[in-house]
């Protein structure tokens, strides 16, 4: 399993405890991602935390990151759907494919509402993309925008990603607004590049805020700015999420006291029938998320990915 992006450990810094969980972040424009993770970590005083694949900063919305045990799981957030919407500017090419970059191509706007939509199911399903010279996609161990604003040649590679599902919410004039539901590693700046060509006038991103991610909302999401109004690090730890909402699509099975501990101790378990071989979610009977398993063709179940501790304590919500 990957590691958590912008993981951080700070295991001799004074003032910091052991909080768990995960807290959906509303994230600002302006505000890089890995920044957001480290002002939302003061906020808590914690530890250790992660987030879940990078907001461009022009970007605003959902951000979830991760604290304690539950970095263990923000791999299954990285790999989940994401839903956006976006303003795109038609008209005008940038060099980063976006409104904080120069402008370097200027054509006029001949299009109409049919030859949008018609251009825009081209881009549904499964494409071909390639991801902005400036993004955080590393290149001989450099990230590309490092080496493209030092005057650096960089060649990101093409990239298969899948829009599920594209909404044209509003057009008018140089101004195109669209809800997007795309799949992991998909950049919307790439297809605001790409459609802007495919209709001959270019375009780049005007605005962009993640709708959605997973089973996430954005609508439960809060603010740094409500983050520090709260009276001190246990209130805000009290919006944490339950490490096993991470993994909430995978089926759940429930162990029995004995089974558990000898899970624990690093065996496969026998956990009853008609668990079909897979990943799963595993609980104690009280209902304390222990991590994940591996049903095994012969019906038990082996440990994959363990919490050191129980999940689930005063400062998370129930899952659900």
């Amino acid at each position: 399993m990957k590691k958590a992006a912008g993981r951080v450990a700070h295991g001799t810094r004074r003032n910091v405890r052991d909080v768990n969980g995960i807290l959906l972040l509303d994230k600002s424009p302006g505000l890089t991602s890995n920044r957001a993770l480290q002002e939302a970590r003061s906020c808590l005083e914690a530890r250790k935390a992660g987030h879940t694949g990078s907001l461009d900063p022009l970007a605003t919305g959902l951000l979830p990151l991760c604290f304690g045990e539950a970095t263990k799981f923000s791999q299954y957030l990285l790999d989940a759907d994401k839903t956006y919407w976006t303003a795109f500017r038609l008209g005008q090419e940038t060099v980063t494919y976006d409104a904080e970059g120069a402008v370097v191509a200027v054509r006029p706007v001949a299009v109409d509402r049919a030859r949008i939509e018609e251009v825009l199911a081209q881009f549904l399903g499964e494409i071909s993309q390639t991801p902005p010279a400036y993004s955080a996609i590393k290149q001989g161990g450099q990230p590309l925008y490092k080496l493209a604003r030092a005057g650096v040649a960089v060649d990101p590679a093409p990239r298969s990603v899948v829009v599920h599902q594209i909404r044209l919410l509003d057009w008018q004039g140089d101004r195109l607004e669209l809800e997007i539901r795309c799949s992991k590693g998909t950049y919307v700046r790439s297809l605001a590049q790409d459609l802007g060509r495919a209709l001959g006038c270019g375009a780049h991103v005007l605005q962009l805020r993640r709708l959605a991610l997973g089973e996430f909302r954005v609508e439960e999401a809060v603010s740094i700015e409500r983050l520090r109004e709260l009276p001190g690090p246990e209130e805000r730890a009290a919006l944490l999420l339950s490490g096993d909402r991470a993994v909430d699509r995978l089926p759940a099975v429930q162990l029995s006291a004995n089974a558990a501990y000898y899970l624990c101790q690093g065996q496969a378990v026998f956990a009853g029938q008609g668990h079909s071989p897979g990943s799963v979610r595993l609980y104690e009977p009280q209902g304390r998320f222990l991590g994940l398993g591996q049903v095994l063709d012969d019906g038990r179940v082996a440990p994959r990915r363990l919490v050191s501790f129980p999940e689930r304590s005063d400062n998370t919500k129930e899952s659900g």
